[in-house]
């Protein structure tokens, strides 16, 4: 009796251990995924403040943080790996932390760009930590549970990310998007420090330093040519020298993450097909879901006029019946395979911009001119991101779905990223309503243009009800 009572004692710290750790870890996942959706909604007051700044300089608000976050993902998860998933997840708790109250106290637009650098750091840091301590707290047979309950979390943070912004913002100001991230900040730190336990892997090699400056400046190349594009044309000698600068840069990446013995990110992955057209089709949704997801607070905000609380509360359903949505459709791809989804989503997102496309004018009609294409993207979304990310991961060996699922979470950035820069690029400095609803037309249609895209990277997809892992 004595040892079935230590066993029972024993069972039930390990799942109160497990319990405690899950929180913390999805309160800081659910701080740095809330930090993009929010800012979407402050974006029209910030740029209110720093009215002397030009659109472009102002993308960098948002792109700054995506880069960083982006090149920095799998690195960070590596480094964590080795040094400790606990100290790596502290680290960047205050990382994020702070940079989050100096982005709230920022007195001009360069001290805040440089603020949602380090945020983005931070937020490297600690997501793929957060993850792995989840992972190491719970038993093999609960881990694909608990990494689901985990994955929710951006569902979540994009479901109330909007009226929870457009909340903040209204009552108290923008600053206050980053400011109620200092709560969140403390508790994780204290909790973290008083419950997490360390665990490591020593053998896990160190990304190289070179690699993660030749992605971040190829990226912040491509973009800063892209955002340029609309003031001095895309025919311009330093658009084209930029964008050039960018794809050089990116090409001396990709030499050299094959020749380096510790890549940044691992290119042969990409030579598994699910792999590979998985992470084409999520880089192409990214960055049409991000440019509609952008632009509609825009819309919302410059054409129809609504204060920021209302056009937050306005896309706010979207999200909402996207999370709801991606449950549903995640137990119909375990019947029919995730390939039917994403191609179906595709057609759909590109259904929802050519709906705007043609209907959605200066004259409000919410509920027929918003509403409708606003239910289809939700079902593209709930189609697409859950079913892109699985097959990808799906098609990894064993040992390479840590480095892998951080590798399509980075696609997933560097492709919003995008997003944000054609939308500031195709909108450009509109004032006038008819050149506002022609650049907001430009954006719709690159909705549809990313729909189609998508499901033409998902037709090579090889799935089928998952019984076992995907075909490759």
């Amino acid at each position: 009796m004595t040892d079935q009572h230590a066993q029972a004692a024993t069972a039930s710290h390990d799942a109160r251990h497990g319990r405690l750790t899950l929180g913390i870890a999805a309160l800081a996942a659910l701080a740095t995924y809330l930090d993009t959706t929010i800012l979407f909604v402050a974006f029209p007051d910030i740029t209110a403040s720093f009215g002397d700044s030009s659109p472009s300089t102002l993308s960098w608000v948002l792109n700054a943080y995506t880069i960083a976050f982006a090149a920095l993902l799998v690195p960070a998860g590596k480094l964590a790996d080795r040094l400790g998933h606990r100290l790596a997840f502290l680290v960047g708790s205050a990382t994020f932390t702070v940079a989050s109250m100096a982005c709230g106290l920022a007195p001009t637009v360069g001290v805040l760009i440089a603020a949602r650098i380090f945020q983005g750091v931070g937020a490297a840091i600690l997501v793929p930590s957060s993850l792995a301590l989840v992972m190491a707290a719970f038993p093999r047979d609960k881990i694909p549970q608990v990494v689901a309950i985990w994955g929710a979390i951006g569902a979540m943070s994009a479901a109330l990310g909007p009226s929870l912004g457009g909340l903040i913002v209204d009552a108290f100001g923008w600053r206050w998007a980053f400011f109620i991230n200092l709560p969140v900040g403390v508790v994780t730190i204290v909790a973290g420090v008083r419950f997490l336990q360390e665990s490591r892997d020593p053998a896990v090699r160190l990304p190289s330093l070179g690699g993660v400056v030749l992605i971040a400046s190829a990226a912040g190349a491509l973009l800063y040519g892209v955002v340029e594009s609309d003031a001095v044309g895309w025919a311009s000698t330093q658009t084209v020298v930029v964008l050039a600068a960018g794809l050089l840069l990116l090409g001396v990446f990709v030499g050299h993450q094959q020749r380096t013995d510790s890549p940044t990110l691992d290119l042969e992955l990409f030579a598994l097909g699910n792999f590979r057209w998985g992470n084409l089709a999520m880089f192409s949704f990214s960055m049409s879901f991000v440019a509609m997801f952008f632009g509609l607070i825009l819309f919302l905000v410059n054409v129809w006029e609504w204060s920021i609380l209302k056009a937050g509360l306005g896309v706010a359903p979207g999200p909402a019946l996207a999370a709801v949505l991606a449950a549903r459709f995640g137990k119909l791809a375990g019947q029919i395979g995730q390939r039917p989804l994403v191609i179906v989503g595709g057609v759909v997102a590109a259904a929802s911009g050519l709906y705007r496309v043609v209907f959605l004018t200066a004259d409000v009609d919410y509920l027929v001119d918003f509403a409708v294409p606003l239910a289809l993207s939700a079902v593209a979304i709930g189609l697409v991101f859950p079913q892109a990310t699985s097959v990808a991961v799906q098609a990894l060996p064993a040992n390479r779905v840590g480095v892998g699922g951080a590798t399509t979470q980075a696609v997933r950035q560097f492709g919003g990223s995008l997003g944000v820069a054609l939308t500031i690029a195709l909108l450009g400095t509109a004032t006038a309503t008819a050149d506002l609803i022609a650049g907001f037309d430009r954006i719709w249609w690159l909705v549809v243009g990313g729909g189609i895209t998508t499901t033409l990277f998902g037709l090579p997809l090889r799935t089928r009800a998952t019984d076992g892992p995907p075909a490759d």
